[in-house]
């Protein structure tokens, strides 16, 4: 599989980007380099290597959420820049 520079430009105007003519030549070359990257990856033998999303075993260090009241609701309303009652007053960001 080969892509050409016409493609190239295809991507770049639905990505909405202006490319130069050296940088459409140097995108359509590195492009062709990642797929000649892919063909040599598919020639390896994966059928007993199990599917992953990482490289790496991760773990997520996690807590259990619970629901707990606080003293300092007061503290925490009085450091507001601006305050309605029981509740922080933000500005609108949505159009009537």
């Amino acid at each position: 599989m080969s892509i050409d520079r016409e493609q190239v430009q295809k991507v770049a105007h639905l990505a909405r980007l202006q490319l130069t003519p050296d940088e459409e030549t140097q995108f359509t070359t590195q492009l062709n380099d990642i797929l000649d990257y892919f063909e040599q990856l598919s020639e390896l033998d994966t059928s007993q290597v199990e599917p992953t999303t990482r490289a790496i075993d991760t773990v997520n260090v996690t807590r259990v959420d619970q629901l707990q009241s606080t003293a300092v609701r007061e503290q925490i309303l009085d450091c507001a820049p601006d305050r309605d009652g029981e509740f922080f007053r933000v500005p609108q960001i949505l159009n009537d």
